[in-house]
């Protein structure tokens, strides 16, 4: 185990509640539509949940400054997908558990 200070502790507890209030935020996003997500345009992934394009950008703008989603320009269009497969094991997680 790794051994921090008690500063690094209360660091790394925030970072982790803002981890978790950022998965809470994909679960707003209906967790199937973004957590299958793999290089869709934010407005494919609004029609798809039946969202707004705004609420759908706040959720994804949220989501990448906790580096749980990643995007990428393709031209003029971005393409958002789950940062890794850690992301993904997360969100599953968090289902199974709610599900059980």
């Amino acid at each position: 185990m790794i051994d921090l200070t008690a500063t690094d502790k209360r660091a790394t507890v925030q970072i982790a509640d803002e981890v978790i209030s950022a998965i809470a935020g994909t679960a707003a996003l209906e967790v199937e539509g973004v957590a299958g997500m793999a290089g869709n345009i934010s407005g494919d992934i609004a029609e798809a949940l039946g969202m707004s394009q705004s609420a759908i950008s706040h959720q994804l703008r949220s989501l990448k400054q906790s580096k749980l989603v990643k995007y990428r320009r393709d031209g003029k269009a971005v393409l958002y997908s789950l940062a890794d497969a850690h992301v993904r094991t997360m969100v599953d997680q968090g289902m199974e558990h709610i599900l059980e």
